[in-house]
This record gives structure tokens, sequence and C-alpha cells, in this order.
């Protein structure tokens, strides 16, 4: 009777090796399907540019530069996408598969409708090319979208949201300083790119903290919050719409058509206005038979902070995907014999892989820089992810009536740290806040309470500092970073090919 034992433990033991044979093979594919999806499409964006330049002189170097654009386009993807569905995937109005869905759908929408015209400042308005020879210029932009490419890619791995502009920008400095010297950089432009890394996240951070305030003291911690969301919320969400078209119609669409920002703003007012109207009824039908308590806001919160993100997602498609065309649009200019200027328009097979490259980006590698900004800095619901949103897209529009030049990483970042720390300050000094829990609880009750974990609420901190030193520390580098590497990177390239 002891043989059949002995033939059962050992089919048993054979049945578990092979089950763990088949879950290591599994995690193995999976590994491996994100890097043999990348290399797919790099292939895929060879055979773009090998395609539309059979037989033209230059051919071999279109086809590197294209694979080396889309290399920088997936590593923008996987960068940026925080800053459009970071902040809503971290309030859980929608799960990350939702948001890496919508990002990838409305990032190829604005890329493909608003995002044909190369942008002047990475094109033609950092490095003069008239100072710089036309081959050497092609070694330029190559050495910029590999050095930029490679640094975006490490801060990803390094849990670290960078600005892409400013890392291509940089490249673009520290090779062509390399190529013409230091009279072939725009240094105007330099230096303001240079101040907005602390404009951005300081004013992001400030518009978002006025922002949840506002909540906070009209809605949040008033007694019947349900009334007050009544009142004021067709008013915030008659602001958003204003705010949203207004981004869209000055920057998304620039491309398409030049629109001078007092029309942007008319065109906003008018959005405004009718979402105003419309939105009274919805509010009203939604929010019949909500408890009166924090988490129904939150419900009459989330569709319109979905909306939001595609809106961003639209828009950082239409602008962030000149940050990897641009200088392989260069190249083309410049292999055709011609020099970069304003008006080049950058061909749709560029445009495309620009576009998909983003896209595949964010997909691939998205969640996780997603996580951390919409998860681990500081702790978001629909309402203060609803606030990041719309400070994102305010900031933008108010440093353009300024003149500033900022980027749309440290605003998106820098207004998740504003909500953090406001929350930080809101929970110790606020009196609408003692006097609404010393209502929920009863006077005695509150008091009591309120001495006994004083000291408690004092040392609260709703920001994780490691990671805010982190990513302030990579926003400090990241230009001159990848200006150093890019400048390595085309005396290597100028040794081997000029």
């Amino acid at each position: 009777m002891a043989k059949p034992r002995l033939e059962k433990l050992t089919l048993d033991k054979d049945l578990d090796k092979l089950s763990l044979a088949e879950e290591a093979s599994h995690h193995v594919r999976r590994k491996l399907s994100a890097p043999g999806l990348a290399l797919l499409f790099l292939m895929l964006s060879m055979g773009f540019a090998a395609y539309y330049f059979t037989g033209a002189a230059g051919t071999t170097v279109v086809v590197t530069a294209a694979a080396v654009a889309a290399y920088m386009a997936m590593n923008i993807g996987a960068n940026d996408v925080t800053n459009n569905v970071g902040a809503a995937v971290g309030a859980k109005a929608m799960t990350m598969a939702t948001a890496l869905g919508i990002a990838a759908v409305f990032e190829i929408a604005g890329a493909l409708i608003a995002g044909r015209k190369v942008t002047l400042t990475i094109e033609a308005g950092i490095v003069d090319g008239g100072l710089v020879d036309p081959q050497a210029l092609v070694w330029v932009m190559m050495a910029a979208l590999i050095s930029s490419a490679t640094w975006i890619n490490i801060a990803t791995y390094s849990r670290a949201p960078v600005s892409t502009t400013h890392s291509i920008i940089g490249g673009i400095v520290g090779a062509g300083m390399t190529a013409a010297g230091l009279s072939s950089v725009k240094w105007w432009a330099l230096a303001g790119i240079t101040a907005s890394w602390s404009i951005s996240p300081l004013l992001g951070g400030a518009i978002a903290a006025i922002f949840l305030a506002f909540l906070k003291e009209f809605i949040i911690y008033r007694q019947d919050k349900i009334e007050a969301a009544r009142r004021w919320m067709p008013i915030v969400l008659g602001v958003t719409a204003g705010t949203f078209t207004a981004y869209v119609a000055v920057f998304a669409l620039v491309h398409v058509a030049v629109m001078s920002l007092s029309t942007g703003l008319l065109i906003g007012l008018f959005a405004g206005i009718v979402c105003y109207a419309s939105s009274k009824p919805w509010i009203h039908r939604q929010s019949e038979g909500l408890d009166n308590r924090n988490q129904s806001l939150r419900k009459l919160f989330r569709l319109p902070l979905i909306f939001s993100a595609a809106l961003l997602s639209f828009a950082h498609g239409a602008n962030d995907v000149s940050n990897a065309i641009g200088p392989l649009s260069a190249i083309v200019s410049a292999v055709n014999g011609a020099v970069p200027a304003e008006s080049a328009r950058a061909p749709f097979w560029v445009l495309l892989i620009g576009a998909l490259g983003i896209s595949l980006g964010l997909l691939l590698y998205g969640p996780l820089l997603i996580r951390v900004v919409g998860e681990e800095i500081t702790r978001l619901n629909p309402m203060r992810a609803f606030c990041v949103a719309l400070a994102t897209a305010v900031t933008v529009l108010l440093a353009s009536a300024l003149g500033l030049p900022i980027s749309s990483t440290h605003t998106a970042v820098g207004a998740v740290f504003g909500v953090g720390f406001f929350r930080e300050w809101y929970t110790r000094h606020s009196v609408r806040r003692r006097e609404y829990v010393r209502h929920k609880t009863g006077h005695i009750d509150f008091m009591e309470k309120a001495e006994a974990n004083f000291a408690e609420v004092r040392r609260r901190r709703l920001v994780r500092r490691s990671h805010f030193l982190t990513i302030v520390a990579a926003w400090v580098i990241t230009l001159p970073v990848s200006a150093l590497l890019s400048a390595f990177v085309y005396l290597i390239l100028a040794s081997l090919f000029l």
C-alpha cells in the first residue's frame, strides 16, 4: 500500500515543479514583452524613414535619427504621463488601465491634430542654425536626442518626474556650444528657461492650494455639504471648462492657427458660461439621494476629473511631441540643405513617430511615475486631484499672460506638493475645520481629543519629504547633465563622422 502513496507524492512534486516553471516562464515573458515591443517600434520607425528617404542622400543618417527620436518619444511618454493622469489615478477616479488608455488616445489625437508645426524653441530657438555648419548641425541634434533620451530614461528609472523640455534644450545647448562655440547659443532664451525652474512649481503649488482652500471653506467643511455642492460646483465646473478651453485654444491648437491670449480667453469665457448653465441641473440630479459626507462629494468630482485628464493629455500631445520630433525635423531639414526655421513643418511620418512613441512609452512604462506622483507624494482624492489638474492649466495660461516660460511637469508636480503642504497647514490652523469637528464630535470630546493629540498633529506630515528632495534635485540637474552628456556624445560622433 505504500508504493502508490510514494508515486502520488512524486507526482505532486513533479506537478509543483511544472507549475513553478510555468510561473517563471510567464514572469520572464511579461518582463521581456515591454522591451520587445519597444524594439519593434524602433524598427518600424526606421522603416518609415527608409521608405520616405530611399535613394536620397543622407538616408542612413535620417533612419538612425528616426530610431533615436522614437526612443526619445517613448521616454517622454513614460515620464510626462504623470502630468496628465497621475493625480486622477492617485485619487482613484479611474483605474491605471483606464488612465493609460485615455492618455494614449488623447496624446495621439493632440499630436496628430495640433502638433504639426515644429516649435521654434526646439528646432531653431536655442542654437542659431546659421552659425553651425549644416553637416555639424545634424550631429548636434543627434547628440541632443541621444543625451536627453538617456537622461530621461535614467530619471524615470529613478522615479523622478523631470522636464523633458529642459532635457532636450540642455542637450541642444551642450552639443551646440561644442560644435560652434558660446556665440551659437541664444542665451536670453536659455535664461528664461532657467528661471522657470522656480516659477513653475511655485505658481502651480500656490494656485492648487488656493483652489483647495476654496473647496474646503465653501463645500467640504459646511454642515450641509450637498447643498453647498449644488450652489458652488456649477461655478467650479464653469471655471474649469473655461480654463481648459482657453488652454487648448491658445496652446494645443497653436500649430493649427495662431490665436491671441485675449481671443482664447473670450472663447474660454463662452465655454465656461455654457458649462455653468448646463451643469446646474446635472449636479442636482447627481446629488439626489447622496449622504451628507465627503465620499458623496468625491463621486461628484470624479467625472470632471476624468474630463480634465483627457484635455491635459490632448494638450500635452500637441505641445511636447516637438521635444522628440523637433531635432529629427531639424536633421531632415539639414540633410535636405535647409536651415531650421520658425516656419518649418514636420513631415507627417516624423509626426507619426512622435505621436505613437509617446503613447507607447506611457502604456509600457508610465505606471511607475504615475504611482509616484499620484500616490506616494501625498494622499489625493478626486477633489484634491481636481485642484491639481485645474491649477496646471491655470498656471500655464497665467504664465503666458506674464510672458514667463514654464514647465508643465514642474507645474503639475508642484501643484501636488502645494496640495500636500496646504493640507498640513490647514490641519493645524483652520478655524472652520476646528468648528466643524467640534460640531460633529461634541464640544467636550473635541477639546479632550485636541489636547491629547496636539503634539501628534504638530508632527503630522502629509507630504513625503524624501520624494520632495529627490524630485527637486532631479529638476535642478536636468539641464546641465543633459548639456554635459550631449557635449560628450557630440565629440564622439564628430570624431567618427566629421
